[in-house]
C-alpha cells in the first residue's frame, strides 16, 4: 500500500457541472483496505458568494476510494498541524497553510 496509518491528506472534490460547491478534505489516514481509506479531519467547503473555503463544522470521518477519478489526493508533511489549517484567496490562487512555514499552493480552473 502506498498509503500508511496516521499519514495526513489533502482531498480535492472536482466538480462535475457548473455550480456545484466545491469542497475539500484535510485529514488523517486511520486505517486502509485495498483501495479504501478511513480518514478523520476537516471538510472545508467554497462559500460561493466570497469564493474562500471555510471549515465546516467539526471532525468527520470519511472512507474515501482512492480509485475515484473525482478526486485529487495530496499527501500532507507529517509535521503539519491538521487542526490549524487555513485557506488563504489571492486573485486566482488558493493557498493552503497551518500558520508554519509549510504550505500549498492549488489552483483551481
Amino acid at each position: 500500500m502506498f498509503l500508511g496509518k496516521g499519514e495526513k491528506l489533502h482531498v480535492i472534490h472536482r466538480p462535475l457541472f457548473d455550480g456545484d460547491v466545491r469542497r475539500h478534505f484535510i485529514g488523517t489516514v486511520d486505517s486502509y483496505e485495498g483501495q479504501l481509506v478511513r480518514a478523520t479531519g476537516y471538510l472545508f467547503r467554497a462559500d460561493s458568494h466570497s469564493n474562500e473555503f471555510r471549515k465546516q463544522g467539526g471532525h468527520r470521518t470519511r472512507i474515501i476510494s482512492l480509485a475515484s477519478d473525482t478526486l485529487i489526493i495530496n499527501i500532507l508533511p507529517m509535521r503539519i498541524d491538521i487542526e490549524q489549517v487555513t485557506y488563504k484567496h489571492e486573485g486566482d490562487h488558493t493557498t493552503i497553510t497551518d500558520g508554519s512555514d509549510w504550505h500549498l499552493e492549488i489552483s483551481h480552473v
